[in-house]
């Protein structure tokens, strides 16, 4: 089973259970924090994946950072997976109960890339744009990419509209290299 399916499926048990024990918040924002952990930190990342360390000791990494920090499910989760040597999969385990967290919720995740910086008039009419067409709450996430000119790429969980002038001039290149206009002459 990819690690994926696995981090897909402890994710589900964990929200489930997260549900049944009133946690939900609590717990949605251990992942965040599990999550923003590594991607800050890329040797806690490489630590969990590196199969030379002993999982006794990935454990007490974790709890070394985590404890009185976290819900006590969610230390329970990094133990019952580090006793299935799987702690590679906690970094997709967070994505994915954060995924599952918006669902739940009924929050679309949403990505704006832009040449530049939205202001924050521009970033509310954008997410009050979304929350009308789609009726649900918006998690907006910004990145700035000035390779696009101009215009912006908008990311709706697996719909993209690209809108960027970078987009349009690759558009007009594949026209001109078409040849169909010289036909006309």
């Amino acid at each position: 089973m990819t690690d994926s399916r696995v981090a897909s499926r402890y994710a589900k048990s964990l929200i489930e259970l997260a549900i049944e024990r009133d946690a939900l918040e609590e717990i949605y924002q251990d992942m965040q924090l599990f999550a923003q952990t590594c991607q800050s930190n890329r040797d806690f990342q490489l630590m969990l994946k590196n199969p030379i360390i002993n999982h006794e000791k990935k454990k007490a990494i974790l709890y070394k950072i985590f404890d009185g920090k976290v819900n006590q499910a969610t230390l329970a989760i990094f133990d019952i997976i580090t006793r299935k040597n799987r702690e590679a999969i906690l970094p997709s385990l967070a994505d994915e109960f954060i995924h599952q967290y918006h669902h739940y919720k009924n929050i679309d995740e949403v990505t704006v890339t832009s040449s530049v910086p939205l202001t924050p008039d521009l970033r509310q009419k954008l997410i009050s744009s979304i929350k009308e067409r789609t009726g649900h709450q918006v998690d907006l996430t910004e990145k700035v990419d000035a390779d696009l000119i101009g215009g912006f790429v908008l990311q709706i969980g697996d719909r993209m509209m690209d809108n960027s002038v970078k987009s349009k001039l690759k558009a007009l290149q594949y026209e001109f290299t078409d040849e169909s206009y010289i036909k006309g002459f």
